[in-house]
Formats: C-alpha cells, sequence, structure tokens
C-alpha cells in the first residue's frame, strides 16, 4: 500500500507576482485615462479640420506632441507603468516603448510627407486634364 499522503504541502499555492492590489488601476483611473485620450484626439482633429496654423509642418509637429503626449497617458493609466520598478521590465517596456514610437512616428510622418508630395499633384493634374477635354 502507498503512504499516507499529506495535504498540507498540496495545499500551498504560491501567489507571488499575484497581488491583486497594486497591479490594477481603479474605475477613476481609467475614467480619467479615457478622458484625457479624448481631449487628446479631439484637438489635433480640431487643429487640422480648423486650419488653425499656416504652414502644415507646424501642425504636424503640434500633432506629433499630442501623440507622445498620448502615448504617456496610455503607459500611466491604462498599462500601469509608473516609477514602481518590477525587476527592470518597467525601464525595459519604457526604453522599447520610446524607440517604437521613434519609429511609427518618423515613418508616419516620412510616409504621409511623400504621399502628398508625390500622388497629390499628378491627382489634381488628372482632374484638370479632364476638365479641359469635355
Amino acid at each position: 500500500m502507498s503512504a499516507p499522503h499529506n495535504h498540507a504541502e498540496h495545499d500551498h499555492h504560491d501567489h507571488h507576482g499575484h497581488d491583486d492590489d497594486g497591479n490594477h488601476g481603479s474605475l477613476k483611473d481609467y475614467a480619467i485615462g479615457f478622458i484625457l485620450s479624448v481631449i487628446l484626439t479631439a484637438i489635433p482633429f480640431w487643429l487640422v479640420m480648423a486650419k488653425v496654423f499656416d504652414h502644415s509642418s507646424t501642425t504636424a509637429i503640434v500633432i506629433l506632441a499630442f501623440a507622445a503626449v498620448q502615448v504617456v497617458v496610455h503607459m500611466k493609466y491604462f498599462l500601469h507603468m509608473g516609477s514602481k520598478v518590477e525587476g527592470g521590465w518597467s525601464m525595459l517596456s519604457t526604453v522599447f516603448t520610446v524607440v517604437l514610437l521613434v519609429i511609427v512616428l518618423a515613418g508616419s510622418i516620412w510616409v504621409m510627407y511623400h504621399m502628398n508630395k508625390n500622388m497629390m499633384p499628378s491627382m489634381g493634374n488628372d482632374v484638370h486634364n479632364m476638365q479641359d477635354m469635355q
């Protein structure tokens, strides 16, 4: 027959890293993050639609600044990344986010610039050529 089974050693669960108090945000944090995200999206939209700035490059720089602030808002209120370091992951994920942010923003500006420069003039000429034919 088998030896008596000791249930005490199997009932011990390791909850290391699974505390529910510090890892999740409150409803207030999510609401603040949502409101800030909406504001940080609406302002650049208004800047473009109302043509607030004379130069499109100024508008692009302001929109990039709003995008960077919005990334920080998302990191703080939705990803709950703060000053608390958890085994170095906070710093590593912050560096990764900054590198990714620079790549995405610079790539977006580069693509939009070249699309505007290369596509828009030819589209305008096609419209004028079609009107001349009629």
